[in-house]
């Protein structure tokens, strides 16, 4: 079975930065963040392929940067300028909705002053 494990997060104030680590059990032509915050649904964070394409929520958009490692099980998640409303756990999974695996345990990040 398909597993991912997620690491980095953490507590960071306001403005601050925060590198996420996720490797996955098996390799994927796209991987992607996710995060959840308290009381909501799971949203798509960042989206990155092997063709190095990348999207990125509009709330994340030119704060957050996702990478890729070469051997295409890991992937990454620079996040920088970070604000209160980017509070929640975060995961990695597919990148292809279609092809989401189980969820691994997933990173908690935390921005408070």
């Amino acid at each position: 079975q398909e597993r991912f494990v997620e690491s980095g997060g953490g507590l960071a104030q306001p403005g601050g930065s925060l590198r996420l680590s996720c490797t996955a059990s098996g390799s994927h032509f796209s991987m992607g963040w996710y995060r959840q915050a308290p009381g909501k649904e799971r949203e798509l964070v960042a989206v990155d392929t092997t063709l190095g394409a990348s999207t990125y929520a509009d709330s994340v958009r030119g704060r957050f940067t996702i990478s890729r490692g070469a051997d295409k099980k890991t992937v990454y998640l620079q996040m920088n300028s970070l604000k209160p409303e980017d509070t929640g756990v975060y995961y990695c999974n597919d990148g292809r909705a279609d092809r989401l695996r189980a969820w691994g345990p997933g990173t908690q990040v935390t921005v408070s002053s």
